[in-house]
């Protein structure tokens, strides 16, 4: 049976069509009856194979077994999904990201059609908000004292053993998300740069709907010493751009990353931190975004 659901991630509203128990449990706190306002995509979901006769591949992607080959096929973005040297799903794209067809392999087992689906949905959200104030993190979020703290850093280089640090060392502090939180401008909040829980928080189960302002990004570096410092201008730019999901050899959707990206490092406070992974790296952090 086909079915219609709704899900709103920081702010954004979208749809997914398609067969039942296709749908991942970190999307039901983002869940919603229909709405009567504008839907950023709408997504159909089926089963079999599709033409792939003219397309263009531009760009392949591996991370820990995880492909995703980018391409077009006229004007149309096409993406290419597999898992373990298996592919496993084509998702062809409307030029303005809005109608998307994801055609998923009808050989492969249920536990990869959910985790394609997962994972169109998430490159698909990340370009269809690039020109909406809209940054899809990769980063670990704390909360503390009703702010969101970003900390950033390649995959294995400790933002989530940071956030961990936070969590026994601050009293009612709390995960927001473990991989990929949301930052977006929030219209109700005076402009100010919030960040939301979504759908995606990688190896850790964290699906958690909630909005903070930002009380400032951190990128992580292992070093054998505690050490924070503000970065400023072009180095607050690189190390935020860095973190940051899109497709930056589109010029339309690099523009509206630029932008947003631009005036997050400007606003927003960020900082490098050089840490061991202990507590006295968390209390050197805390004290350093708050000075």
């Amino acid at each position: 049976m086909t079915t219609e659901k709704y899900y709103k991630v920081a702010g954004h509203v979208f749809c997914v069509k398609g067969p039942e128990g296709i749908m991942r449990e970190g999307y039901a706190p983002f869940e919603i009856a229909k709405p009567s306002e504008q839907v950023l995509f709408t997504m159909d979901v089926s089963g079999g194979d599709a033409d792939m006769s003219d397309f263009v591949s531009e760009l392949t992607q591996e991370d820990e077994g995880q492909v995703i080959e980018a391409g077009r096929k006229g004007a149309m973005p096409v993406f290419c999904f597999g898992f373990g040297g298996t592919m496993t799903g084509t998702m062809t794209c409307s030029a303005d990201y809005r109608s998307v067809e994801l055609k998923v392999k009808k050989t492969i087992s249920r536990r990869l059609v959910v985790s394609t689906v997962d994972n169109a949905l998430m490159v698909l959200y990340a370009l269809a908000t690039a020109n909406k104030d809209t940054l899809l993190m990769h980063a670990s979020v704390t909360v503390r004292e009703g702010k969101g703290y970003l900390f950033i850093a390649p995959s294995g280089t400790g933002k989530s053993t940071h956030s961990q640090l936070w969590l026994k060392c601050f009293e009612g502090t709390h995960l927001l998300n473990d991989d990929n939180p949301v930052i977006r401008r929030n219209s109700r909040a005076g402009n100010r740069f919030y960040v939301y829980g979504s759908p995606w928080s990688g190896k850790t189960p964290c699906y958690i709907n909630e909005e903070y302002p930002v009380g400032a990004i951190v990128k992580i570096y292992q070093a054998p010493y505690n050490k924070i410092v503000r970065l400023d201008g072009v180095h607050a730019y690189i190390a935020l751009t860095s973190s940051v999901s899109g497709k930056r050899w589109d010029k339309t959707l690099a523009d509206g990353l630029h932008n947003t990206l631009n005036s997050a490092a400007q606003e927003i406070g960020l900082f490098r931190l050089d840490c061991l992974p202990d507590i006295d790296a968390a209390k050197t952090c805390w004290k350093g975004v708050n000075e």
